[in-house]
């Protein structure tokens, strides 16, 4: 029997090629007939296409420019509590039993604008949508049941929450500071501040590339740039590099990364400095391993042509000070940047500095930060390991 459709429904316009029709989980203000009275922000609605079918159950905002974000291609389906745990309970599922792990991705797991990551005892949660953050009493009472911890962070700092009409804050549900506490990762020792740090609080994102990035680096000179908390080198340094100098221009997380190398019982050379004033400075230096993870250079798409200057750059002076029979291991977070046109940039920096350059891996985000095929900006971290000629 057709379902009656009431006001809670969305209908994209005709005649326009929407990637909501190809599987694509948004669609922008622009994209549709009318947009529905502010009282449904943060509820469900439904999508229709041009002939009135529907197109699934998603997310509405009209404060956002994302207004409708999918949560599931069935129609008239509230983003309700039950909805909500069987995605929780499915994302668990597809995650392993290690400790240290994301646990909810976003659209990937069907669950837009709520990230969870996992310390040890601790659980790191971010809600980056309206519809998230109205529901985040029985989103705490869902992962305190289906996930034992100590304590769970609210960290509401991300700049993406005020194009949703949302305040930045930091909080604890027992509402007790969490202070800064040691964690072994991967057989290293982190000082990590859950509640102000980078992201959650550490590159949970990488930890795998530290490993495989760790793997080339014996007997190597090392140079580790964006270093953050030094993962790259410090991994790098048990794996048996001659040495490793690290680039970080805050001083506040290279002096936890000189508390971290003494902990750990390693010997790095750490600079609070620009990485492009390090490569001015030190342009005669060359290196048997470079690692090039800097912050993503594009927030927007009107940043684009600014960032694919930035990552140019940073490749051509990288390939510059890479000895003979070295390796680049680059990578990109921009959203906004797709993988194609970041190999084209790395590729034009290895030409412009006259390397041969081969392929060693094409590199991604590890399984517990999922990827939709048809959801391109899921997989935001892409990278290459080279090795120069």
């Amino acid at each position: 029997k057709r379902r009656q459709y009431t006001i809670v429904d969305l209908k994209l316009k005709q005649g326009s090629r929407h990637r909501v029709l190809q599987g694509h989980p948004w669609v922008f203000a622009g994209e549709v007939e009318h947009l529905l009275p502010a009282d449904r922000d943060g509820s469900a609605a439904d999508l229709l296409d041009g002939r009135g079918r529907s197109l699934g159950s998603g997310i509405y905002n009209s404060r956002s420019k994302i207004v409708w974000r999918r949560f599931s291609r069935l129609g008239g389906i509230d983003f309700s509590r039950e909805t909500i745990a069987s995605a929780i309970r499915q994302a668990l599922e597809r995650r392993g039993v290690d400790p240290y792990r994301r646990l909810v991705w976003s659209e990937a797991d069907d669950l837009p604008g709520l990230v969870v990551d996992q310390f040890g005892g601790i659980l790191v949660v971010q809600a980056l949508t309206l519809a998230v953050d109205l529901r985040m009493e029985l989103i705490l009472e869902i992962l305190g049941q289906s996930v034992p911890s100590k304590d769970i962070i609210l960290r509401n700092d991300a700049p993406s929450r005020r194009y949703e009409g949302l305040e930045a804050s930091v909080r604890t549900l027992s509402g007790e500071r969490v202070s800064e506490e040691w964690f072994e990762i991967d057989g290293v020792d982190y000082k990590l501040d859950l509640m102000a740090g980078h992201k959650t609080g550490f590159y949970l994102d990488q930890r795998k590339e530290h490993a495989e990035v760790a793997a080339l680096a014996c007997g190597r000179r090392v140079l580790d740039g964006f270093c953050n908390l030094g993962a790259f080198a410090f991994n790098c340094l048990r794996s048996g590099a001659s040495s490793a100098t690290a680039i970080e221009i805050s001083e506040g997380c290279v002096a936890t990364a000189r508390e971290i190398a003494t902990r750990n019982g390693l010997e790095i050379d750490l600079r609070a400095v620009n990485m492009f004033d390090y490569f001015t400075q030190h342009r005669a230096e060359t290196f048997d391993l470079i690692i090039l993870d800097p912050p993503s250079f594009a927030r927007n798409r009107s940043a684009v042509s600014g960032a694919q200057r930035g990552y140019k750059e940073l490749n051509l002076r990288a390939f510059r000070m890479l000895a003979p029979g070295g390796i680049l291991a680059t990578y990109c977070c921009s959203q906004h940047v797709g993988r194609g046109l970041f190999e084209d940039i790395v590729a034009e920096a290895a030409a412009d500095a006259g390397r041969s350059v081969r392929v060693l891996a094409r590199t991604t985000q590890p399984p517990d930060h999922p990827v939709r095929l048809e959801f391109p900006e899921s997989e935001y971290l892409k990278g290459l390991r080279l090795k120069v000629e």
